[in-house]
């Protein structure tokens, strides 16, 4: 995949659980990998970094449903879907919509896993 310096990839991984605990590691495994591909000098969007504090704040939902809106549109200003393979990933109702919108807008969709490294593209 060709990329430009202003390269902009959406950091997509699950978080909607019952269990606030599993959010929360959910939380902090997407900031720790949007963290580590920011310091390889990446441009990233997390929504779960970025909405985490703010649903938090505002005792508001944290189903896809509620955040889609936001999300989609942020990725519709991406380059790129990265999605992070943590337990979950498969399952999640929010990142197989953010893969499919990613497929419909012609983006490249690369997994990587907690680490931070490349596990290739989703074919």
């Amino acid at each position: 995949m060709r990329r430009h310096a202003d390269h902009l990839t959406y950091l997509a991984s699950p978080y909607s659980h019952p269990d606030p605990a599993i959010r929360e590691g959910r939380y902090r495994a997407a900031c720790a990998v949007a963290a580590i591909l920011s310091a390889r000098g990446d441009l990233v969007f997390s929504p779960v970094a970025h909405g985490h504090g703010i649903g938090l704040s505002g005792r508001l939902p944290v189903a896809w449903e509620y955040w889609q809106r936001l999300d989609l549109r942020m990725l519709a200003s991406c380059d790129s879907l990265t999605v992070l393979c943590v337990a979950g990933w498969r399952e999640s109702v929010g990142v197989a919509a953010e893969i499919a919108f990613a497929r419909e807008l012609g983006l490249p969709v690369l997994l990587v896993d907690p680490c931070g490294q490349s596990q290739g593209v989703l074919p």
